[in-house]
């Protein structure tokens, strides 16, 4: 899987623009087309180290993210004039584990699209989810990654690819990654990709539990298991420290099944 395409259902007209801005250039204006829809794939983690958190709050990490075959569908489309200037979402699929409000990332990243580039005239999301929620996979990112890329398309507003990666940083630290997709090491919060060469397919086997976890209570929990391994050895230096990727890691995923 590569980065996301946006697929414009475009009446009449040409194209939608899909270069860098310039900045010198004219405000930007709206794209032709009359819905755009991405499609964002779940994630597993290959491998997580784990650092102690900063004053910030945040946890320093080296992972490996490797996108799979569950996919998000977002579908931006065009406001009628009495909408005109809100962001909706609508589950295809309605679930009440998933909010339609703006705690929703996918509403927030439209929101921030917005407020960056000056666009005020709202779109409707329509969201199909595959992803299972709450089970690491985010899904939720990458809901998030898409909306970024369809409303580019759709409100013509040009962001290159490293425009709209830092604006997925602010949303979240998975948030990224879609962008990018197939398997990428992450640093930094997570926010920090950089692809990694892999050969032949690899086939994954899921198993769901009845309930989800909190990302904010799975990292408190890892803070009180650390701290109390801290405490219980001399001189450990005060917490976990960030971990390389292991080589042989690396040269399993570059050396790939060929069959």
């Amino acid at each position: 899987m590569s980065h996301l395409r946006a697929v414009p259902n475009v009446p009449h007209g040409p194209s939608v623009p899909t270069g860098p801005r310039d900045p010198s250039s004219p405000p930007p204006r709206s794209g032709s087309a009359s819905s755009v829809r991405v499609e964002a794939p779940g994630k597993v983690n290959l491998f997580l180290s784990v650092g102690a958190p900063g004053p910030d709050g945040y946890h320093p990490l080296t992972t490996v993210f490797q996108a799979v075959r569950l996919i998000e569908t977002v579908t931006a489309r065009r406001q009628s004039t009495q909408d005109h200037g809100t962001v909706t979402l609508t589950l295809e699929e309605p679930d009440a584990e998933v909010p339609t409000d703006a705690s929703n990332l996918a509403v927030r990243a439209a929101e921030l699209l917005s407020e960056t580039t000056g666009v005020s005239e709202g779109v409707d999301l329509l969201l199909r989810k595959r992803v299972p929620v709450a089970g690491g996979m985010a899904g939720g990112s990458a809901d998030a990654a898409a909306t970024l890329v369809a409303c580019n398309a759709l409100w013509g507003t040009g962001l290159s690819l490293p425009e709209l990666s830092a604006l997925a940083a602010r949303l979240g630290a998975d948030v990224p990654f879609p962008l990018t997709g197939a398997t990428a090491v992450g640093s930094g919060r997570g926010d920090l990709v950089t692809p990694i060469m892999t050969r032949g397919a690899y086939h994954w086997v899921f198993a769901l539990a009845e309930e989800g976890l909190s990302t904010p209570a799975v990292f408190r929990r890892f803070d009180e298991l650390a701290g109390a391994g801290a405490s219980a050895s001399a001189g450990s230096g005060g917490g976990p420290a960030v971990r390389d990727v292991p080589e042989a890691l690396t040269a399993a995923l570059r050396a790939g099944d060929a069959r």
